[in-house]
């Protein structure tokens, strides 16, 4: 694939376009990676170093204080949204408009336009977010170079449809399987179905009701939900085994042992023969007391709240730096067919973020 070149002059919409049409679903990021290397390298202020198809620039300016900007440059698989779109109702549209090269082309904004903030600067790009946890980009980054992640303040530039979301859940996958003895249809009595043994855990998750805990003023909603169901052998033969594939997205006051443990309470006395964890991915308190998040806060106003789902500010959290994330689209048309971005809102958070760094 012929190298593609980013414009950094161009203004957040237009450069927001540009990021979506090279496609950089997760495991495929590298032209996308590779031209905002070469954009970045081309800023003399900024130094640039590269992991994989993971991109990190800094200004080394001896500030007192090192703040964050960090977005993931993969997106999930093309709905038939490519390439991007602009309406005349000032909408733009396309796969990763959202979630999140609208927030990507913000940073780039910042990078290029700049060069002396108030604050030193880490400027994050990195890959594989929307696939397994092991895999993700910032993951491998802090595991070969803590050092580069080093700040004070982060904040990730997912959508939040420009309003501050503080923390985020936990998440965590399990495997509930169920055994039986596999027997001919015509002679259910000689076996045992496994499907049908897992008839207690789906009328456990019915009738679980979830928490609403309030941190630090912002109310977290957990879940617990069957995800997956999967079971059979063929139409003429009893099943002789079956797996519940269950997501628990748990507020951050609780840990992974924690969470773990709560889910293995609620279908304690299910018949479950084996409970494998699958994926786990701890949350993030929200850190809102944090000096740096209260300056962060008075800067771009808005009313703070809660963030449902996972997001990158966990691994921030786990190294000590307090995180946040802040971006134009709205989280509801992540992961959409019909995926889109206010280019005012684009506007709108580059400025806020602008003026928190030049002010």
């Amino acid at each position: 694939m012929p190298h593609t070149a980013l414009d950094l002059t161009l203004d957040g919409p237009g450069l927001t376009a540009a990021l979506v049409d090279i496609p950089s679903v997760s495991g495929t990021e590298k032209p996308l990676a590779d031209a905002v290397e070469t954009a970045l390298r081309a800023l003399p202020h900024l130094t640039v170093d590269r992991l994989g198809n993971n991109i990190v620039a800094r200004t080394r300016l001896g500030r007192s204080e090192r703040v964050v900007l960090a977005g993931h440059i993969d997106t999930v698989p093309i709905a038939g949204n490519l390439p991007s779109r602009l309406d005349e109702n000032g909408i733009l549209w396309g796969c990763g408009t959202s979630d999140m090269k609208s927030g990507v082309a913000i940073q780039l904004r910042i990078a290029a336009t700049v060069p002396e903030p108030n604050r030193d600067i880490t400027f994050i790009f990195y890959d594989n977010e929307e696939v397994a946890s092991h895999l993700n980009g910032l993951g491998k980054v802090a595991e070969a170079h803590p050092e580069w992640l080093a700040g004070d303040f982060a904040v990730l530039l997912e959508p939040s449809d420009a309003e501050v979301e503080g923390g985020c859940q936990g998440t965590l996958r399990v495997h509930l399987r169920t055994g039986g003895e596999r027997a001919h249809s015509a002679r259910s009595w000689m076996g045992s179905n496994a499907i049908h043994a897992a008839a207690p855990i789906l009328a456990r998750l019915a009738a679980y009701e979830p928490r609403r805990p309030v941190i630090d003023g912002l109310e977290y909603r957990e879940g617990l939900n069957a995800v997956r169901i999967e079971g059979g052998v063929a139409g003429n033969v009893i099943p002789d085994a079956c797996t519940v594939v269950v997501n628990y997205r748990y507020a951050p006051d609780r840990g992974e042992e924690e969470a773990v443990a709560h889910v293995r309470e609620v279908f304690a006395g299910c018949g479950v023969a084996e409970f494998v964890v699958d994926d786990h991915s701890p949350g993030a308190l929200p850190g809102l007391s944090h000096p740096a998040a209260e300056a962060f806060m008075q800067a771009v106003g808005g009313t703070a709240r809660p963030k449902f789902g996972w997001t990158d500010v966990s691994r921030f959290s786990a190294l000590g730096v307090p995180a946040v994330n802040y971006g134009p689209a709205d989280p509801l048309f992540a992961h959409k067919r019909d995926e889109h971005v206010a280019v005012a809102k684009i506007t709108h958070c580059e400025n806020r973020l602008r003026e928190w760094l030049t002010s």
